[in-house]
């Protein structure tokens, strides 16, 4: 088989097995805090007291992780560097009462999560992941990666017009999985969870839990140039930003303290606890400032000088549909990664920001391009200036141009993740 002659394979080699061992938001940020260990990072609990020594810390709730690097001359007033991520991606997730079913099948009630795009998941193999809380109050990891469910199309037989009129699938009656036959009485989906978890089923009180595809990443095409895989939108920037921050950390100078922010929540509007809507962000680093011996003051000045690149995915321009894109932008695969703009805010970018992540490309020697939506179509958004109106902190918007976003299964440039994570360490230097 030949080789893309330009691809340096060890990132994304790395990202794909990042990706397959984080079927949910929860599985993504135990994994994102392992390597953080590995790097002499420590958790802190928010609900100790923090010293202001300097190192590599992170807290950890929920679905979000927030890590941070003090270099040894850090003073409170020290400004921040932060890359901004998300770990939650559209897909299909189980309801407070599961278990259900008709006419001698098993079937799994589900909520949909985010904007899914829904035919995606149809015929696919899917596994089961999330977590599970305990009347105790602790939670485990759930993680059934082989074929469980399926969610059935309706044969070309049955619907004769879905070649021509397209397909037309109801949230509420279409996308109900299967996984057996019986009764819905005998389905005892969470007894099932327990018993692949090693847990008790009586011990169980909470579950938040979804669905995923077990099919692995993998490279695609003659020269094996492009990536597929599940969850790309948006732990592809997960793992860019945690390879920069244990890249960037323990270095002799650093002008600014870097920062990694993946939240949850980011595909239904960022507003939980766990979400950039929420307090967490502004609650680690003004704990931060305080715990080296800095005040309002200080807090004050280390936000007016701090940057946040939020790094999400966005839109290649699509061989069959290029009329959707903007004709003067096109971003390509392999083509580095891209900055994002919308006059209307749905990017935070500006023209200051825009100087900053080029600064950082041309350190890194890596390529860039430019990306904004078509004026006949909606544009999406990003964490991007949710944390710039919620902190005050200038932000600009980043990512790697993908296709099929938001399917159970998105494709990318093999080249792209490796450059954004060289972009991402260029800057978190300074």
């Amino acid at each position: 088989m030949s080789a893309h002659p330009g691809i340096d394979r060890g990132h994304t080699d790395d990202l794909m097995s990042f990706l397959r061992a984080s079927p949910s938001p929860y599985h993504a940020v135990a994994n994102t805090a392992e390597r953080l260990e590995k790097a002499g990072f420590r958790q802190v609990e928010e609900t100790a007291a923090w010293d202001g020594a300097a190192g590599g810390r992170y807290v950890l709730r929920g679905g979000a992780i927030i890590a941070w690097y003090v270099p040894e001359d850090a003073t409170p007033s020290t400004p921040y560097r932060i890359v901004g991520a998300h770990t939650d991606s559209p897909n299909l997730r189980v309801k407070p009462i599961p278990d259900t079913g008709a006419h001698g099948w098993r079937q799994i009630a589900v909520e949909i999560y985010g904007g899914a795009l829904l035919n995606t998941w149809l015929d696919r193999d899917l596994g089961l992941s999330g977590r599970i809380t305990l009347r105790d109050g602790s939670s485990h990891l759930v993680t059934v990666d082989r074929p469980l469910l399926r969610v059935p199309q309706l044969a070309v037989h049955l619907d004769r017009s879905v070649n021509t009129d397209g397909l037309k699938l109801d949230k509420q009656r279409h996308m109900t999985p299967i996984w057996g036959l019986g009764s819905a009485e005998e389905g005892d989906l969470i007894r099932f969870v327990a018993e692949e978890t090693g847990v008790a089923a009586e011990d169980v009180t909470g579950w938040d839990l979804m669905v995923h595809s077990v099919e692995p990443p993998a490279y695609l095409g003659r020269d094996r140039e492009l990536v597929a895989g599940p969850r790309m939108d948006n732990l592809l920037s997960v793992h860019a930003g945690t390879a920069a921050l244990t890249a960037v950390a323990a270095r002799p100078e650093l002008p600014y303290i870097p920062v990694l922010a993946a939240f949850d929540h980011e595909e239904n509007g960022s507003q939980s606890d766990t979400g950039a809507d929420g307090p967490l962000l502004g609650n680690v680093l003004e704990r931060s400032v305080y715990a080296r011996g800095g005040g309002y003051e200080d807090r004050a000045r280390a936000f007016a000088g701090t940057v946040c690149l939020s790094s999400d995915t966005g839109h290649a321009v699509h061989p069959n549909y290029a009329e959707r894109h903007e004709p003067g932008h096109h971003p390509r695969p392999n083509g580095g990664p891209i900055l994002k703009v919308n006059v209307n805010q749905r990017y935070a970018t500006d023209g200051s920001g825009r100087a900053v992540f080029v600064a950082a490309c041309e350190r890194a020697g890596v390529p860039w391009q430019s990306f904004v939506s078509h004026n006949a179509m909606p544009c999406g958004t990003t964490i991007g200036p949710i944390t710039a109106a919620r902190h005050g902190i200038a932000t600009v918007d980043i990512g790697v141009a993908i296709l099929s976003m938001h399917s159970a299964r998105e494709l990318c440039g093999a080249q792209d993740p490796r450059l954004l994570a060289k972009a991402l360490t260029a800057f978190l230097e300074g």
